[in-house]
């Protein structure tokens, strides 16, 4: 009778809840079936019938990219090769040449070699133009270079590479190359420990508590963390960097989606190191995702004073989901909220301009919330300091010169003038900048402000309205006033472009531990910390404590 009354009632029931959910999800699954439809016809015709030959994998690389190009920055799709690389910057861990390099026409350049890696030990330097790798010409090879560069441990591989205009050949032994997390700290006075992260990889938090562990040892009162530059990671290794300044199970951040398992809550779970140290983290422009749930959520305990510029904005988060034949699509799934309620997402994608481009929080929008201590905090435009320093931002000029890689170029002409400085730190003379501005007119870099680009891009649409002859004299005369403008701004940020050469030449000596050495002693944001660390009453005040 109980199995009667079960089949009778429990199983309409159930149909009853899946007709729910197919109605509710009727409408898209139509869709969807009729869209994959019509793709796979299309993709199956212009495979079949254009006129000449296809790659069926790379149209669909490229059709699958140019999608998810239309929702956000951040929802990627990964073939093999992507996927290699997506675990290695999560990992920091990889077998190759140790060394930054990027992709300029049929070169590869040596960005930044780290120090005592392979790259280094063959004595590549910054600035070398790397154009054949084995037996193959990188002029003859359009696809991804850098993958010629790694191996298994012990590979030797014989290349040549351009520098100062001389050909030169060197061999390269493959090497385990792990890129940490924490590539500096020590101590910037008797009593401040001074820690740098530029990434949350797996080891993030590890490494951090490493740091902090030693400079406690060594006698540090207070903490000065540097997230400047750092573009986020892994949400888990932000919420442990957080665990070693505050208790077990306070609540770190949320996340919220449509979907209701990602729907979660964040709390710390580890004993912390130290509860009370006086902590100030340093955040910029550039310091985005996990960094700003470390410097946000500190901010919102009132555990931190943040110092800086306002970050970069990014509320949001991705999960990796892996899919057939090695590939992977990374998806945007939940916006994060700190402590307070607060996500400091500045982009909205919903809502882009005619251009497709995601419109901007306006300031007039931002909502207020409340810290532990009841102090303001604002959302959507990231996290906005309880100091601001002028020194972090960076002027639309000095991003136009190190977008055009002047700074970089000069200041690899530089190091060959100037080979035997060694571990002096040199000084960007009044004559130094003046040569710099005539190596830009000599070497016809563009400056290129966003301003500049703009009106570039409206003599295009011109053109191709074929307009462009009735607006000539004008353009070209606006042309002319922005470009004066741009050499004006060169003088008027002389201090702020200085201290960018300085910064790179510097790394082109003593690599980035010397930079951080010399950061440690001379950088102004970093004096600031140290200034409110040293003195009680204003850090107390800050904080309300």
């Amino acid at each position: 009778m109980n199995a009667f009354f079960q089949k009778k009632y429990i199983i309409p029931v159930l149909a009853s809840a899946f007709l729910f959910v197919g109605v509710s999800f009727k409408n898209d699954f139509f869709e969807i079936a009729k869209q994959i439809e019509i793709f796979t016809t299309l993709f199956k015709e212009v495979n079949s019938n254009y006129v000449d030959e296809t790659n069926p994998g790379d149209l669909m690389d490229k059709a699958i990219k140019g999608m998810l190009a239309s929702l956000d920055p951040y929802t990627n799709y990964f073939n093999e090769a992507d996927v290699v690389k997506f675990k290695i910057n999560n990992t920091g861990e990889y077998t190759g040449i140790g060394a930054l390099i990027s992709r300029k026409e049929d070169q590869l350049i040596i960005k930044e070699p780290y120090k005592n890696f392979p790259a280094d030990k063959a004595g590549l330097k910054a600035g070398d133009a790397i154009i054949q790798i084995g037996d193959v010409v990188l002029k003859d090879f359009k696809d991804d270079a850098s993958q010629l560069l790694k191996g298994s441990k012990n590979t030797k591989i014989d290349i040549k590479y351009i520098r100062q205009g001389k050909t030169l050949s060197t061999q390269l032994v493959l090497d385990e190359v792990e890129i940490k997390s924490v590539p500096f700290f020590g101590k910037i006075d008797t009593k401040t420990g001074y820690i740098v992260l530029t990434h949350f990889t797996k080891k993030a938090s590890t490494e951090v508590k490493d740091a902090l562990e030693q400079l406690k040892k060594e006698g540090a009162e207070r903490i000065v963390l540097d997230l400047r530059d750092n573009p986020g990671g892994l949400l888990n290794e932000a919420v442990n960097i957080c665990n070693l300044f505050v208790p077990k199970n306070e609540t770190i951040v949320t996340t919220k989606s449509k979907v209701e398992k990602y729907n979660n809550t964040y709390k710390t779970t580890r004993e912390p190191v130290d509860l009370s140290i006086p902590l100030v983290i340093i955040v910029n422009g550039k310091s985005a995702s996990a960094s700003e749930i470390v410097a946000g959520a500190l901010q919102d305990l009132d555990r931190a004073v943040v110092l800086g510029s306002r970050s970069f904005g990014k509320g949001l988060v991705q999960r990796p989901i892996d899919m057939s034949f090695g590939t992977q699509v990374k998806v945007t799934i939940s916006r994060y909220y700190t402590p307070s309620g607060r996500c400091i997402q500045a982009l909205d994608y919903t809502r882009k301009d005619k251009n497709g481009v995601a419109t901007r929080t306006e300031e007039k929008n931002y909502n207020a919330f409340k810290t532990r201590k009841g102090r303001t905090v604002y959302d959507g435009g990231g996290i906005q300091p309880d100091i601001e320093l002028a020194e972090t931002q960076v002027s639309a000029v000095a991003n136009a010169v190190l977008r055009n890689e002047a700074i970089f170029d000069y200041a690899t002409t530089y190091y060959y003038k100037n080979p035997n400085l060694g571990n002096t730190i040199p000084t960007i003379t009044d004559a130094d900048y003046t040569d710099f501005k005539q190596f830009l007119k000599t070497k016809k870099f563009n400056l290129d402000t966003e301003t500049e680009l703009n009106l570039k891009k409206t003599l295009a649409a011109a053109k191709k309205e074929k307009i462009d002859e009735s607006i000539t004299a004008e353009y070209q005369q606006l042309l002319n006033a922005i470009q004066k403008s741009e050499w004006n701004a060169l003088d008027k940020n002389q201090k702020e472009i200085k201290n960018l050469l300085l910064d790179e030449i510097i790394k082109r000596y003593q690599y980035q531990e010397g930079l951080y050495q010399y950061y440690i002693k001379s950088n102004p944001e970093i004096k600031k910390a140290v200034s409110v660390l040293s003195t009680s009453a204003e850090y107390n005040s800050i904080l309300k404590l």
